[in-house]
């Protein structure tokens, strides 16, 4: 429970429509709307629901790559997400867990709302007996990396980020 009432969850097949729409707030927020193309399908195909249909005691979730966590205020609105993904650590010989995204709406921001989804996580990571929670900001998102330093985070200002997409992808799959 975040700290003025809002409770958070595991998203439901039924989420998509808002997870989607929480992913193009960020990428306008990001300055980056030409960049996402995610759909419903590829949501639907991709991410990992809470199965409330299952009879177990424990938390089951349906087969997909990532998970994603979502704070909803005292009066019902979504506000806010954090998608997620297990990862592994050689050195530690522990999983971890990989923010893909956090984001909160605008007009929910100073709430205590990213504090408690982060508090949330590391609950998560702690849980499977790992030892790392782990993620990305860019470097001129002030507020953000205030916020993270405020909690604790370690800035890696070391590590240089390195990625293959589209052509490159392609083209090293296939050499």
């Amino acid at each position: 429970m975040a700290s003025d009432g809002a409770t958070i969850r595991h998203a439901t097949r039924e989420d998509v429509p808002i997870i989607l729409a929480l992913i193009h707030e960020l990428a306008a927020y990001e300055n980056a709307t030409s960049s996402v193309h995610a759909t419903e399908e590829l949501l639907l195909k991709n991410l990992s629901f809470d199965d409330k249909s299952s009879t177990s005691p424990e938390p089951s979730f349906t087969p997909g790559h990532a998970k994603t966590l979502l704070i909803v205020a005292p009066e019902g609105e979504v506000c806010g997400m954090g998608l997620y993904f297990y990862n592994f650590s050689t050195w530690t010989g522990t999983p971890g867990i990989y923010l893909e995204d956090l984001y909160i709406k605008p007009t929910y921001r100073k709430r205590g709302y990213g504090k408690a989804l982060i508090k949330r996580l590391a609950q998560e990571v702690i849980k499977a007996g790992g030892s790392r929670l782990a993620w990305v900001c860019l470097n001129w998102n002030k507020p953000s990396l205030e916020f993270y330093a405020s909690l604790g985070a370690t800035r890696m200002n070391e590590w240089v980020g390195l990625r293959l997409t589209d052509d490159a992808l392609t083209k090293v799959a296939e050499s």
